[in-house]
């Protein structure tokens, strides 16, 4: 059984996203006293009483607005109205009453929803302030105290939401999905992906650099299997980092690599390879990740017979300390080869997870070691005496030996390039570590 959905809806900078981080419990969504924030719509899951459900937060609405960011936030918050069972309208204490809340309840009463009113950033405890009572014009019932910095209040709120909710069945057990953390420097066509996949405006789209902030988590079933897509803020180089809701972002971005499983490194077709992709890479290399470069805007360019291999070259060239990730050539204006990388995304996927026997190992390093003798310094040779694989994600491989310092990294290369041939480790880092013998 699906898991009821909850909006939370408002005017710009009323405390939505502070409230959505209290109800779901950990700072998902990024918080800063600048309106307009928060522009996609950031999901969580909030528990109340053993009962479950998705929580939506979502950018401030301004109806009137012709601002091309704002509207498009409005569409957003609109999509999550027309999703949820039960909408949450966060009003401002501070502010008290003013017109946009009216627009925004009417906009709201058109839904049909059941509508919870929340009046946010009542800090003191005890009989409300004459001004509370404003909210009753709003015409969406009794409005309630909550202030989503301190917590209060906002037992009383979550039993009023749950109490138009279905009650829950037990929770199916999570079948394996794949994270895919979606990355690239600003502009390249992230959330253009995250749309085409979903065939939905997922994703706030626009020429505008930087335009997404935070990183949307999108749930994706198809014919290849379950996936969480994780559209991630574009990293620009640190000298370009001035504004501070940006590093956040960025933050944040850093965070969906964490939690991922393959981060798909996207690249600009028009553009071509830049020093910022390879530091995106790198990122993503560092964390242990599958990865796969996806060459987007395919579309848009000129190309002839010999377009794709000069572009693989500039590929194997700049991205030369990770030749194991496989390129894909896309569109996520037309879908085009999109199915090839679900197809990639599955493969590199098990490859990080995979796991060898000790056995198959150390069959394998004997061959190794026959082919191509360890190396010796002043008489003495290196003795490889086994090798184990202790993790996974990415495959881990220790090698005990007799002298580490005889272990020079150009035989852990060629160890690891063996490793991966034999067994088809493609899109997926390999880490090696050397321990002499009665090391722990």
């Amino acid at each position: 059984m699906a898991k009821p959905v909850i909006a939370i809806v408002g005017r710009p900078n009323v405390g939505k996203s502070t409230l959505f981080n209290k109800l779901i419990g950990q700072r998902l969504s990024i918080v800063d006293d600048t309106p307009g924030v928060t522009r996609d719509r950031i999901y969580g899951e909030v528990e109340w009483q053993n009962r479950r459900a998705i929580i939506i937060d979502t950018g401030g609405i301004e109806p009137k607005s012709d601002d091309i960011i704002l509207s498009q936030m409005r569409r957003q918050a609109q999509l999550a109205i027309d999703t949820a069972q039960v909408i949450i309208l966060v009003t401002d204490m501070k502010s008290g009453l003013v017109a946009t809340d009216l627009d925004v309840a009417a906009m709201l009463q058109k839904s049909g929803k059941p509508l919870v009113l929340c009046v946010n950033k009542c800090d003191t405890i005890g009989e409300p302030m004459p001004e509370f009572y404003e909210f009753y014009n709003l015409g969406i019932g009794d409005p309630i105290q909550v202030s989503a910095v301190h917590g209060h209040g906002t037992g009383d709120l979550l039993d009023e939401v749950f109490s138009y909710l279905p009650d829950a069945a037990s929770d199916e057990e999570e079948d394996s999905v794949i994270n895919v953390a979606v990355i690239g420097k600003p502009n390249v066509g992230k959330s253009s992906l995250i749309n085409y996949i979903t065939s939905e405006e997922r994703c706030i789209v626009s020429d505008i650099a930087g335009t997404t902030r935070d990183s949307i988590d999108t749930s994706v079933e198809n014919k290849f299997g379950k996936y969480n897509f994780i559209d991630t803020a574009g990293i620009r180089r640190k000298s370009r980092i001035v504004d501070e809701i940006e590093k956040y972002s960025i933050i944040r971005a850093k965070m969906a690599i964490e939690r991922s499983d393959v981060c798909v490194i996207m690249i600009d077709a028009s553009v071509g390879v830049t020093e910022q992709d390879t530091k995106v890479a790198g990122l993503a290399l560092e964390a242990g990740k599958a990865c796969i470069i996806a060459v987007n805007k395919w579309d848009a360019i000129e190309k002839n017979d010999k377009t794709m291999n000069n572009f693989k070259k500039q590929i194997a060239v700049e991205f030369a300390f990770m030749t194991w990730a496989p390129t894909v050539f896309i569109s996520a204006k037309t879908g085009q080869r999109v199915d090839n990388l679900f197809t990639l995304i599955n493969t590199v996927a098990a490859n990080n997870a995979m796991r060898i026997r000790t056995g198959m190992l150390n069959e394998l390093l004997a061959q190794i070691t026959t082919r191509v003798q360890p190396p010796t310094d002043k008489g003495k040779r290196l003795k490889i005496f086994y090798m184990t694989q202790p993790s996974t994600k990415p495959p881990t491989f220790v090698s005990f030996c007799n002298n580490k310092e005889l272990f020079h990294f150009s035989y852990q290369r060629y160890i690891e390039n063996r490793i991966r041939e034999t067994f088809a480790l493609e899109g997926t880092p390999i880490r090696m570590i050397i321990r002499e013998r009665g090391e722990n």
